[in-house]
Order: structure tokens, then sequence, then C-alpha cells
């Protein structure tokens, strides 16, 4: 999710894995979101103390899986995963508010094939998800941490993407895409220096937007600013 789409405030924080996949945010929950979570998380919440999950029996079938980093406000995932009935989905996402606004879109659309966790990407990565399991792993619009002091906090980085290859598939996907030429340029350095992908482009550099990543209204305003969106596709290859 792009930074104009998520709540105010927060810092940066460490954990056992070093820098955590979020910052701390202020976001309280609509009626309606609250609703549908109390509704709906026993049926589509996967939490740690599940431990490593057989996603076939998550889901009751074996299908192509997805797996969201850090999916905001969650519209763009169930867009996916409605337009996707054939593949799984599964969000992460540590806001409360935002995973309360999923749920709602679980419900009212009836998406059978999306779960979500609301707990930090690093643990889902290596406690919850067994390893060559992924189809295809999106992170769309991370912090950008755009002064240069705090580029280090950035959640793209070699070791977080190497730990990501191993929960794909050969032949799997990792799609990037900010709307921060700075951090695009980090992503595009740090992937192909990153062993075991290889970019999706015959001719490297970025991709042009997926039809399948739907476009944000925050990504839609900054079009009409003129502000630029880069796509990065890299393929696992061993």
């Amino acid at each position: 999710m792009t930074d104009s789409d998520k709540p105010a405030g927060g810092a940066g924080i460490t954990t056992r894995r070093g820098v955590r996949s979020f910052v701390i945010r202020q976001g309280r929950m609509t009626e309606g979101q609250k609703k549908a979570y109390e509704r709906n998380w026993p049926l589509y919440g996967l939490g740690r103390e599940q431990g490593v999950i057989d996603p076939r029996q998550v889901f009751g079938r074996d299908a192509p899986l997805n797996l969201e980093i850090g999916f905001g406000m969650g519209q763009s995932l169930a867009a996916m995963a409605a337009a996707a009935p054939e593949q799984d989905f599964i969000g992460v996402e540590v806001h409360h508010a935002g995973v309360g606004a999923v749920l709602k879109e679980v419900e009212e659309q009836g998406l059978e094939n999306l779960r979500v966790y609301e707990i930090d990407a690093n643990d889902v990565i290596d406690l919850c998800l067994p390893d060559a399991s992924l189809d295809r792993v999106m992170i769309f619009f991370p912090d950008p941490w755009h002064k240069k002091r705090h580029n280090k906090r950035r959640l793209i980085q070699h070791d977080f993407v190497q730990r990501i290859r191993h929960k794909l598939r050969v032949g799997g996907i990792l799609h990037l895409a900010t709307d921060w030429e700075n951090y695009a340029e980090h992503m595009l350095e740090v992937m192909n220096d990153s062993e075991g992908f290889e970019n999706s482009l015959a001719e490297g550099g970025y991709a042009p937007r997926p039809e399948d990543r739907p476009i944000t209204k925050f990504e839609k305003r900054g079009e009409g600013l003129g502000h630029g969106v880069w796509d990065l596709l890299y393929r696992r290859t061993n």
C-alpha cells in the first residue's frame, strides 16, 4: 500500500530478525469493520500458534498460492482474490483496522480463497509457511524510509529477500512496487545482487504494471500529479 494509504505515526522498530516489516501506527476500526472482524476472524484468520500450515488443508484444495505482505486496508488484495477464484491468497497486515476492513470485504464478496495473518511478516515467513509453497509474493508500496540515514530500515534487503526465496517454488515470482524512485533503484540493486533470482524481463529493469495488480486510489491520484510507479518482477531460479 502507498504510504498515503497508511494511518499516520510510527517509528522503526527491531525484532529478533532485525528490521520489522511494519511500523506502529494508529487507526480505529469502524463499527462495520469491528463486527466483520468478530464474525470472520474465526473463519479466515491464521495465527502464529498454528505453526507451519498446510495450504491444502487451509483452503481445502491444491491451487496456486499468493502472499501479499502489508495489504493496508485490503481493497487491492480483495480485488485480486475476487478476480482469480482459481487461486488462493494469504494477506499479512499488523494494523487492526486494515484486517477488519479486508475481512469486511471477504464477507461482502464471499471470498473463500483469502486468509489473513495479523502478525509481523517476519514471523509468517519464518514460522508459518512451508518452503517452496508460494507461487507469488507481493510487496506493494512498503514504507520508503526516504531519508538516507533511514535506508537501513527498508524492508527490501538481501536477507529478507533470501528468506522469501525459500518460500517461493522454483519459477515463483516476487513482485515489488513502489512510488519512490530512490527506493525503486534500491530494490533493483538488491534484486540484481540476490542469489537465485532473475528479472522476468529479458532486458532487465522495471516491468510494466501487470494487469492483475489493481491501481489504488492513491496511485491514481499520484499519476494525476505526475508521480511515477515502478514495478519489479523477479523469478526464483533455484
